[in-house]
């Protein structure tokens, strides 16, 4: 370093000077909101259809579900009771089970 030369005020002195091209170079490109809102009325007006048998799978997903709520309620219910016992060695078994069937299937 040389003396007298504070290399600090060099770099504060650039510092306007970056923040000013950044500025310059958003107002170029716009906002990214902007560009989002661009993109969309863009994309607005191209149709698209459905096939029947997407619209098939659409309504079976509506209808139909993955989950046993009943079940879920049942385990809610015993959770805010505080009779809810989970039980390690079934969900040790399980994740024993996935992670032989996760390596089965990479080594095939």
């Amino acid at each position: 370093m040389k003396v007298g030369h504070n290399t600090n005020v060099e770099m504060l002195a650039a510092k306007p000077q970056q923040n000013a091209a950044q500025q310059a170079q958003q107002k170029q490109n716009g906002t990214a909101s902007e560009v989002v809102q661009q993109t969309r009325s863009n994309a607005a007006g191209v149709p698209v259809t459905m096939s029947n048998s997407a619209r098939s799978l659409d309504q079976n997903s509506k209808t139909s579900s993955d989950v046993d709520m009943a079940k879920v309620n049942a385990i809610r219910e015993a959770i805010a009771n505080g009779t809810f016992k989970v039980n390690a060695s079934v969900i040790a078994d399980k994740m024993l089970v996935d992670a032989s069937a996760l390596l089965g299937l990479s080594r095939a």
